[in-house]
């Protein structure tokens, strides 16, 4: 039997309400993803129910990714750290900064979010040719200690590790492996490429290790191993971690699928690096 890791932090929830059509629209079908079928994620999805799906992999701390579209994850930064006090999570907040907004408008946003005691750093909300947003705006999240969350498909990597150079003090975080949009051999060779660039920008830049099952169509650890084991190996494990990305990953199978998985492909590691994996680097980056 595979070994479970002792400790599990999940790096990346959605804990959201598809009641809430302002935020969500796209739970609701007032909104396409191009994702097929997402019934399965149309659900209200809370702490309670991330417990109870994950029963058995002693998970201790959630880090909640922003979800509601454009300037409403502001709002739902504030929300969910309002509610962390009654549910008693999430332990830490990424929130949202709107790529059209202006520089002045994107860095009010960091700074209402900045009175949330979780948040710890944003991500895109909204579509941009470009992966990374203005410098100033990249300097801004730096000088007030905030982290920035990297979404780019492996034909971005390049790009966005080019314009991290100068920023070898901000923390990023690499989302969803890499963000794969298949596994072609292609894409596959444009992916290996761009996280190795990624991976050399410095030790500022972690990745997170999820979001795999979309493009994989699967939760198998033989399907999910040559991603992992080339981004654990090109970045180390103190600068991994998984997360679940659920319930957006529950399209594909069950939690305890998903941790399997991970327990599966990291089996030969050591514990030093499987806890790493599991949690201690995502301890060290969201502060939790």
């Amino acid at each position: 039997m595979t070994p479970r890791p002792a400790r599990v932090v999940d790096a990346h929830v959605h804990f959201w309400d598809p009641a809430r059509t302002d935020w969500y629209p796209y739970l609701s079908g007032r909104t396409e993803l191009g994702m097929g079928d997402v019934t399965g994620m149309k659900r209200r999805f809370d702490v309670p129910t991330y417990m109870a799906e994950s029963a058995g992999w002693n998970v201790e701390k959630l880090v909640n990714v922003a979800a509601a579209t454009g300037p409403n994850s502001v709002e739902e930064t504030l929300e969910l750290d309002r509610r962390a006090d009654i549910d008693g999570h999430p332990d830490a907040i990424v929130g949202g900064v709107v790529p059209s907004a202006s520089t002045d408008e994107a860095i009010a946003q960091l700074d209402r979010q900045m009175t949330a005691t979780r948040f710890r750093g944003v991500r895109p909300m909204g579509p941009s040719a470009d992966p990374l947003p203005s410098a100033e705006v990249l300097a801004a999240l730096r000088d007030r200690g905030l982290l920035f969350e990297l979404m780019a498909h492996p034909d971005q990597l390049h790009a966005a590790a080019a314009g991290l150079e100068a920023f070898d003090d901000l923390v990023v975080v690499v989302e969803h492996t890499g963000w794969p949009r298949s596994d072609s051999p292609e894409e596959l060779a444009l992916w290996r490429s761009g996280m190795a660039a990624l991976a050399t920008v410095g030790e500022n830049v972690v990745c997170k290790l999820s979001g795999l099952a979309m493009p994989l169509g699967s939760m198998d650890a033989a399907a999910f191993a040559p991603w992992l084991e080339f981004a654990i190996d090109a970045f180390g494990p103190d600068r991994c971690m998984f997360a679940s990305n659920f319930p957006v990953d529950g399209l594909h199978g069950t939690l305890d699928e998903l941790f399997t998985a991970y327990a599966t492909v990291t089996a030969g590691l050591d514990e030093p690096a499987r806890h790493a994996l599991f949690a201690a680097t995502a301890e060290r980056v969201y502060r939790c």
